[in-house]
């Protein structure tokens, strides 16, 4: 993985860590508690689309919506355990 490769995927998390944060409110964590969460969020969403035959596409706007979306399952399953 190149450094232009990298800095992507960090912005990419970031973005993703930050709309996740925006769409579960309640849930801030700064910018590298986003990128960390908007990382984290695209592996799941990775590993669980393909399971469902979920696909969105391909592209920096797809890779966005698809960390997004598995950032957001982070959170809500990061709110239903604290609250437990």
């Amino acid at each position: 993985m190149g450094i232009e490769s990298l800095l992507v995927f960090i912005i990419i998390g970031a973005i993703a860590g930050w709309l996740a944060g925006l769409i579960v409110s309640g849930f801030g964590f700064g910018l590298i508690g986003n990128i960390v969460v908007g990382i984290v969020g695209a592996f799941i969403a990775g590993w669980l689309f393909p399971r469902l035959g979920f696909a969105i596409g391909g592209g920096t706007i797809a890779s966005i919506i698809n960390a997004t979306i598995g950032a957001v399952i982070l959170l809500v399953l990061v709110k239903v355990l604290k609250r437990a």
